[in-house]
């Protein structure tokens, strides 16, 4: 039985920034609203979306004991406040 394909789903997100200007998310806002508290981030890197397409910053992210990865979309050209936007992959049937 295959798994199915992946699609990018584009979620807000609480996120913080320290002094040295490095974002750390704190929380995803699913698709249906529900807020979940990120634990903790254990690695950021410069990495492809595999199963969805796409390249990022990809977050290993802790959300209820369960390991994620949780991508930065960068724009190519910044304007405004505007610097990106974040992703999940999510597999789709």
């Amino acid at each position: 039985m295959g798994q199915g394909k992946s699609i990018k789903v584009y979620v807000p997100v609480e996120v913080a920034f320290d002094a040295e200007g490095r974002m750390f998310p704190h929380a995803i806002v699913w698709e249906d609203g529900r807020r979940y508290e990120i634990e903790r981030v254990s690695d950021i890197r410069p990495a492809p979306a595999l199963r969805a397409g796409g390249q990022g910053d990809r977050y290993t992210v802790w959300i209820h004991g369960q390991q994620s990865y949780l991508f930065f979309e960068r724009f190519a050209t910044v304007t405004g406040c505007q610097l990106g936007r974040w992703f999940v992959e999510r597999r789709v049937a």
